[in-house]
């Protein structure tokens, strides 16, 4: 079968809701045990209850990934069942505003977990992964190539998603550790959802529509199309793919404007 991931163990952070969901699913559907971590543990276990569902295997951590100290710990007890395969580093955190609506404590919110976040799940699986290879997809965004307009803070996090993948990819060649990202547009997730409704109720077919059209195939990407992309990555059929940036973004970056 193309892009099985049988007899493989995968970490995906933030797999609770979204994005990270629809991947965990769909690792668990081509054979990986899936190792999902989550601040909402609740979250992370409704993912292992719908990939057990159908056949996979799955285990779900409670796990907060701007402390270095609980995801070095969640990562040991991980190790112990065998090799760490693949690592996606997806949690991640949103923040709207321009320079000078972004606070203090919004750039530290979204540095301890978009950067700080990334760096701690790579820090403590690298030293395992270098025994037998394995692969990392880091999640970045348009935003980290160009400029979005009220994402000041989100896209300085993102920019350095994408340059730690460079510098990572670079570092572990000879360890035979691939090391990629995903650079999405708007997909349709529950954070888009909410978003529309706290900040445009009322209105939020006619939101939904007008975000939609800013890609411009004309509508929002689906969790599970990323999920393909992942999918493809993190198996042996991308094996000459590393330090590499994929957006997909219904063409945003190179037919917008």
């Amino acid at each position: 079968m193309k892009f099985c991931l049988e007899n493989k163990s995968a970490i995906v952070t933030g797999g609770g809701s979204g994005i990270g969901k629809a991947i965990s699913k769909i690792y668990g559907a081509h054979g990986a045990m899936v190792h999902i971590l989550d601040y909402e543990i609740g979250l992370a276990e409704d993912t292992v209850k719908a990939i057990e569902s159908s056949g996979g295997k799955a285990a779900a951590y409670q796990c907060d990934v701007s402390d270095g100290k609980s995801v070095k710990a969640t990562i040991a007890k991980i190790v112990k069942q065998g090799h760490i395969h693949i690592l996606v580093n997806n949690a991640g955190v949103a923040h709207v505003g321009n320079l000078e609506l972004t606070e203090e404590h919004d750039m530290d919110r979204l540095y301890a977990i978009n950067i700080k976040g990334v760096y701690n799940c790579m820090r403590w699986c690298v030293p395992y992964m270098k025994e037998k290879g394995g692969v990392i997809l880091n999640m970045a965004s348009i935003a980290s190539s160009v400029g979005i307009p009220d994402r000041f803070a989100y896209s300085m996090t993102k920019g350095a998603v994408l340059t730690m993948t460079y510098s990572v990819a670079k570092d572990y060649l000879r360890e035979g550790i691939r090391c990629n990202s995903i650079s999405p547009a708007r997909i349709h997730t529950p954070f888009v959802d909410g978003y529309i409704a706290k900040n445009y109720p009322g209105k939020e077919k006619e939101m939904f529509d007008k975000l939609s059209k800013t890609q411009p195939l004309g509508r929002m990407g689906t969790t599970e199309e990323v999920a393909n992309l992942a999918l493809f990555l993190s198996s042996d059929e991308a094996s000459f793919i590393t330090g590499t940036d994929f957006p997909i973004d219904g063409g945003f970056i190179k037919l917008n404007g």
